[in-house]
């Protein structure tokens, strides 16, 4: 083949090449259904949210629905535990598809994340022994209140602390409840469920609700841009909530149906 042929042959090959479509990038829905696994964090020191059980396995609410979301994928289901502190990096760094852990929407959130539509109901409060004199936030003064970091509790609690309250952070909320139990704060920021168990476990400390911190509905947490993953899980969600299976979960877990819960 001579020069003038050679040179032809590559001309044509470049041509080719631009003219081929660029290699399609896989979104997070395509790559679920490639590798047939859907990562999922979910809380396992959360109940009835997320805990271990008697067989150590996890269990609970964000569990039932983690395991919804697979089976209505048609693929296995990966749970990843996760603290309140790490769950959204666990998202951001792409070890998790989606984070089922009792998250709570609000605008910070939004900058760095997307949400489905709300699955479950929930809310934080203070919480604290009948003998403490605390009704509102103002009331905290002079008094020591547990929260765990990162957490929704944390954020919210923050916006309505007056001076002279000592705040106490842990990593998890075991730590934080525990804390609270073992006498090293007067009061705790908790979720209701958490109280709850508080309340049945620890009988001695007294525990009452203090005042509301934020109605938090829970809602899974989807990698910003994800959108055909996104439409999956709340087309998922949306189907459940008609068929009753999100008010069936929410009444085997915190006694009451979910109930109407924002899009």
């Amino acid at each position: 083949m001579d020069r003038r042929s050679i040179l032809s042959l590559l001309c044509v090959s470049a041509m080719l090449g631009l003219a081929a479509p660029a290699a399609h990038a896989e979104d997070a829905l395509e790559a679920i259904q490639s590798r047939k696994a859907v990562r999922i964090a979910v809380p396992t020191d959360y109940p009835p949210y997320g805990f271990v059980g008697p067989d150590l396995k996890p269990q609970g609410l964000d569990i039932d629905m983690a395991e919804l979301i697979g089976k209505k994928m048609g693929v296995k289901v990966e749970l990843v535990p996760v603290s309140s502190a790490n769950r959204i990096p666990y998202l951001q760094t792409g070890k998790v598809d989606l984070v089922i852990s009792t998250l709570g929407k609000n605008a910070e959130r939004e900058k760095v994340l997307d949400f489905s539509s709300a699955y479950a109901p929930f809310y934080q409060a203070v919480f604290g022994g009948k003998s403490v004199p605390v009704k509102a936030p103002g009331d905290m003064a002079g008094h020591s209140v547990a929260v765990t970091r990162g957490a929704m509790e944390d954020q919210e609690l923050e916006k309505v602390t007056p001076p002279g309250v000592t705040v106490k952070r842990y990593e998890d909320n075991a730590a934080t409840a525990a804390a609270y139990v073992a006498g090293q704060t007067e009061l705790v920021a908790i979720s209701s469920a958490a109280a709850g168990t508080i309340m049945m476990k620890n009988p001695q400390t007294n525990t009452e609700f203090k005042f509301l911190i934020k109605e938090s509905p829970c809602f899974i947490g989807i990698a910003k841009g994800e959108d055909t993953l996104k439409a999956k899980v709340n087309a998922i969600i949306a189907e459940a909530k008609k068929d009753g299976t999100i008010d069936a979960m929410s009444k085997k877990w915190l006694g009451r149906e979910a109930g109407d819960l924002p899009l």
